[in-house]
């Protein structure tokens, strides 16, 4: 798969099948869209891409919104790489770029530039200046610049219409069990570990500690995980929270990683949530925490 970071896009990529969107997640809904995309390429034997933002729009309009990512640049870079692509071209979305009318968008990105011939979108897609564009728009240029729009219906599960929206909610839920379902994968956190004060070490459960930076914020508590590393996957149990107990200020995941008692700051890690555990509580003591670790972990050991 050829990753284009701009939109000098080789001529043998162009006269494509294209489908358009944020894929936060790339779920199941996604994977329609792509798979449907996928077919249409084979069928006509033309290149198969995606046109996806970095940043994701509604984080550059609302700074205020921290954590709302279901996977990261990387991860969507390599679950989309699983799907067999022939390109991915991510657009940096900037000032400029969001002031493009939809007819512009049209014009200078789908037509000079990626020139597709045919364009998958789902039937909620918005694009251009203020969200003005949407499928109506985009089937009025159609013939204009010489592109077919195909618009996937929504994929639904047991009546409800998957969308990141709800994968977000179910996560900070901890309905973890379901999310994964929708995903078709188990859910993720992947980031460097970073030095914290040592705690768990001092009490016998030494912990690797992550920033959770824009991920979506899970429901605060303690999971049974799974941990890959580039040497190995390990099962493990993993705390998402403040650390009341030790009046902690700052959110942060901490992961036990079960038969592993090395250091393993600056290493690159991946965390699998698997199931929800319990909530996150303030302890009286160390001991009774420490009780309570013992039995969160026979539970995770139970669920991994």
């Amino acid at each position: 798969m050829k990753i284009y970071n701009n939109l000098k896009i080789a001529s043998k990529h162009k006269n494509s099948v294209v489908a358009i969107g944020n894929f936060d997640g790339v779920h199941l809904g996604h994977q329609k869209v792509i798979n449907q995309a996928k077919l249409k390429s084979k069928k006509n034997k033309l290149p198969l891409g995606i046109i996806t933002f970095e940043p994701m729009p509604i984080m550059f309009f609302n700074k205020k919104i921290k954590n709302h990512r279901i996977n990261s640049l990387l991860q969507k870079k390599t679950q989309l790489k699983k799907l067999k692509l022939d390109f991915l071209i991510i657009v940096k979305f900037n000032k400029r770029f969001s002031k493009l009318s939809p007819k512009e968008f049209i014009k200078n990105i789908i037509y000079k530039k990626a020139n597709c011939k045919f364009l998958f979108v789902s039937n909620n897609f918005k694009f251009g200046f203020q969200r003005q564009g949407n499928i109506k728009t985009l089937k009025k240029y159609s013939s204009l610049y010489n592109y077919d729009t195909v618009i996937t219906n929504p994929l639904k599960k047991t009546a409800k219409v998957i969308s990141s929206t709800i994968i977000r909610k179910k996560i900070s839920q901890g309905k973890i069990h379901e999310v994964n379902k929708l995903l078709n994968r188990e859910w993720s956190i992947q980031g460097k570990v970073i030095k914290g004060q040592k705690r768990g070490r001092k009490i016998g459960f030494p912990t690797c500690n992550i920033n959770i930076k824009d991920y979506a914020i899970p429901k605060l508590g303690v999971y049974a995980v799974t941990i890959k590393t580039s040497q190995f996957l390990k099962k493990g149990i993993a705390n998402v929270g403040f650390r009341p107990t030790f009046n902690g200020q700052n959110l942060l995941l901490e992961v036990n990683i079960f038969g592993i008692n090395k250091n393993l700051y600056n290493k690159d890690i991946k965390v699998n949530f698997i199931k929800f555990i319990r909530p996150e509580k303030k302890f009286k003591n160390l001991e009774e925490l420490k009780k309570q670790i013992k039995i969160d972990i026979i539970k995770a050991k139970k669920n991994v």
